[in-house]
């Protein structure tokens, strides 16, 4: 019997040589049970700062640790085998100093073993993208509407309504390129505009409310389940299972009230 050959990760080279080619699937996940249903689908698991939110109810991601990125990027890892696994540098984790950056970055990828990490900001973060991956640590750049900046921006608004604000948009995207990212998430942009960072740099454009002509898409997996409450316009739900989780925990709770669960198949006699 011959043995089965390794499932094997994706790697940075195959994310950044998939520019203009079949385009990239990538998903949120925080735990390890929704890790492993994302990886028979997705290229790249995003453990997102997004689970401040999602998973701790925070009201926005600026509470996120570096701990807890940790930790869920641990489970994310356990529970996954072969999409590439990014982790999200926290808000405060990165911004200092590249050595800061590459501190805590050194930290995330040496305590959970994921590919890359992903840090918010444009041409201002240059030096630190530099800085980290002539250090042997990936980096995913992400612009456009950072979520780790909504204070300074005024909340979660679309960035590049005024076409005189697209060159600097544009800049950023060619910064954290030449830099050395090997993949832009560009988020909540204007159409037109997301189109013309795509065109205008040479790795891979990974979109989130941003053009379907970006190399790739991302999405906060709980979002296009239907787990999440109010969504973003350019959220799609591929399924509705907040509701069918309502009803399946009424259901239960109806049947602990009336004494029908257990049943006698569901007891030991």
């Amino acid at each position: 019997m011959s043995a089965q050959a390794p499932v094997r990760r994706v790697t940075v080279p195959q994310i950044a040589d998939r520019k203009g080619a079949v385009p990239i699937v990538a998903l949120t996940a925080y735990t390890a049970p929704m890790a492993a249903l994302v990886d028979a689908h997705a290229d790249v698991i995003l453990v997102g700062d997004s689970l401040g939110m999602v998973v701790h109810g925070l009201p926005s991601t600026i509470g996120v640790t570096l701990e807890m990125m940790i930790l869920h990027g641990q489970a994310v890892m356990r529970g996954s085998n072969r999409a590439m696994v990014v982790i999200d540098m926290p808000f405060g984790s990165y911004e200092e100093s590249p050595e800061q950056a590459f501190r805590n970055a050194a930290r995330v990828m040496g305590d959970t073993g994921a590919g890359a990490v992903k840090l918010e900001g444009g041409a201002r973060m240059a030096p630190t993208i530099r800085f980290l991956v002539e250090r042997g640590i990936p980096v995913m750049a992400h612009i456009g509407l950072t979520p780790q900046a909504t204070n300074t921006m005024g909340g979660f608004k679309t960035q590049g309504r005024d076409p005189a604000t697209w060159p600097a948009h544009v800049a950023d995207a060619r910064a954290v390129a030449d830099a050395g990212a090997f993949s832009v998430v560009v988020e909540g942009v204007m159409e037109a505009l997301a189109d013309q960072i795509t065109d205008a740099i040479g790795v891979p454009t990974i979109g989130i409310g941003a053009s379907a002509r970006c190399d790739g898409q991302i999405l906060v997996l709980d979002d296009m389940l239907g787990l999440s409450g109010r969504v973003p316009r350019f959220v799609r739900k591929f399924g509705d299972l907040g509701p069918q989780a309502d009803q399946a925990i009424a259901a239960y709770a109806a049947a602990v009230r009336d004494r029908s669960f257990p049943a006698e198949a569901e007891l030991y006699r």
